[in-house]
């Protein structure tokens, strides 16, 4: 007689049957009920979270893929051939769950095959979807070895094996055009995106941080293979990808830096609002602490400060990517966002469906084929909390428990001041006796203080500039000044240091005041000139 066999309910499966359900249920009131009363989304702020994290962090934490078989099959790197696979399965997930992601993101989803024949070569979202399409596409292609091994098919097999360097190619030029195309979105909302985030390199910012993500993200899904399902942690290829990342993150906080040089913002990083706290926040969890992390050999080499490194990397550029979807475009829009509990279950039951598929392929196909199973080395599973907090506060891992400790408690006080920062604005706003309107912007201006220029000899009168009458307070426009005739923080030293007449050139005031946009400079000295 058969035995039946009867899997227990662990907590882990418990959570996420209920996140499961939750996001059904919500997966319902989004098409049976559309849009608005699915989300906080409105034409203000048409995208949220389905967009920033759904789609730009579900590509970006996908990179595994492509990253990886390009060490192995383009530079011939075959020592890491053991986590392809696993990397090319997670990316795979990832971008399914990205295509399912836009079906409930789009307004009209039963169109989502349009870019197919409606063909907009000018437009960046048409590059996008024909990238999400070809680049499933090879994915499924890299995935299907691990199928035809399960299944025994020999010559369907070998024709896939004798193609997989074509594949790999492809993919990888695909992933480029993707991953930097989707930075290329933003550049179309220069006056709209805070200023922070906003550079003509987002393209090269986006691929570059994928790299980064891609390493990471390796390191994350290998680590908990070997902690659930037993998989052997190939730790010496891992602490080489840790040197990879050192470096990737090395680069991208170089060009960060020198992009807000050239443009004149290092001093807005340090600025006391909600999106400068929030920078600083990304930049600590997600670059500075990785990098200090990571660089240090010991730490490097060890299981458990490869994944806490890898982990803040993960969330640092998830909060990248939700800081320009959404923190950098709040104050344009004029309106407070913050995801509806349809919205969070949606993306939750999204992430807890790649968890759940990544763990049936583990456990049915020959995802880790040649990595084989650990053995003596078996991570403990059940101990007693005061014996896993032993372990953890091990001799080799007291160095990362505390750096890590210390940039995780930055990273959430920043973030904490930050969003206490915008909720005070909102509410000094709404309680104003001019009763702003919040939905026109104005409860997010702040004007600056008043800029008087020091007197030449020659001058009818001091020159005392206001931000209040020189902007529209409901829908001010920062950069139309502050990107070419002033820029942004300078304003204040370079305009003291100039000759007096320099000041009425087309470059600086006569920029403007030229008789057209406003009056001449030559018309009236005492509209500006004020005699003390």
């Amino acid at each position: 007689m058969q035995r039946l066999t009867i899997r227990r309910l662990t907590f882990w499966k418990g959570v996420a049957s209920l996140i499961l359900i939750a996001g059904l249920y919500s997966t319902f009131v989004r098409f049976s009920q559309g849009l608005g009363a699915s989300t906080a989304l409105s034409d203000e702020f048409p995208w949220g979270l389905w967009v920033g994290f759904d789609v730009l962090c579900g590509v970006a934490l996908a990179a595994g893929g492509f990253t990886i078989s390009a060490v192995v099959y383009i530079f011939n790197l075959r020592r890491f051939k053991p986590i392809v696979r696993p990397a090319i399965l997670t990316a795979f997930l990832g971008y399914v769950l990205v295509i399912v992601a836009l079906l409930f993101d789009l307004g009209r989803s039963y169109r989502i095959w349009h870019a197919l024949v409606l063909w907009n070569p000018h437009s960046v979202m048409f590059e996008v979807a024909w990238c999400v399409m070809l680049y499933s596409t090879v994915l499924a292609l890299e995935f299907s070895p691990i199928l035809l091994e399960k299944l025994g098919w020999e010559r369907p097999l070998r024709v896939m094996h004798a193609l997989t360097l074509p594949l790999v190619i492809l993919g990888v030029i695909l992933s480029m055009l993707h991953q930097s195309s989707l930075g290329s979105l933003y550049l179309i909302v220069p006056e709209k995106l805070h200023p922070l985030w906003y550079s003509p390199l987002l393209p090269v910012f986006f691929f570059v941080s994928a790299l980064g993500l891609g390493c990471a993200m390796t390191i994350f899904e290998s680590f908990l293979s070997y902690r659930a399902f037993g998989k052997k942690l190939e730790l010496h290829l891992l602490a080489e990808l840790g040197k990879v990342l050192v470096v990737v993150l090395s680069v991208y906080l170089v060009l960060k830096v020198l992009a807000l040089k050239s443009a004149g913002l290092i001093g807005l990083i340090f600025a006391s609002g909600y999106e400068s706290r929030m920078f600083l926040a990304e930049i600590l969890l997600g670059i500075l602490g990785p990098i200090a992390l990571l660089s240090i050999p010991r730490v490097r080499k060890s299981e458990f400060g490869l994944f806490v490194g890898a982990v803040m990397v993960v969330l640092g550029f998830i909060m990248n990517r939700l800081n320009i979807s959404v923190t950098g475009m709040e104050a344009s829009s004029g309106v407070a966002y913050f995801p509806s509990w349809t919205e969070l279950s949606v993306t939750a039951m999204i992430v807890a469906a790649g968890f759940v598929l990544f763990g049936l392929a583990v456990r049915y196909l020959p995802v880790f084929s040649g990595a084989g199973e650990i053995s003596s080395d078996k991570p403990a599973e059940g101990l007693p909390a005061v014996e896993v907090w032993t372990q953890l506060w091990a001799k080799e891992n007291r160095i990362v428990l505390m750096l890590g400790g210390a940039v995780f408690a930055g990273a959430l006080i920043l973030g904490y001041f930050g969003i206490v920062s915008r909720q005070n604005v909102s509410a000094s706003a709404g309680s104003s006796s001019q009763s702003l309107d919040i939905t026109k912007g104005v409860a997010y201006f702040r004007s600056p203080p008043e800029i008087t220029y020091p007197q030449s000899p020659t001058s009818p009168g001091p020159v005392t500039f206001r931000h209040s009458s020189h902007i529209n307070p409901s829908q001010p426009e920062c950069l139309d000044c502050h990107r070419q005739a002033f820029r942004i923080l300078k304003s204040r030293a370079s305009s003291a240091a100039l000759p007096p007449r320099e000041m009425h050139s087309d470059s600086h005031c006569g920029r403007c005041h030229d008789g057209k946009s406003a009056f001449s400079v030559e018309e009236e000295c005492s509209l500006c000139h004020v005699e003390p």
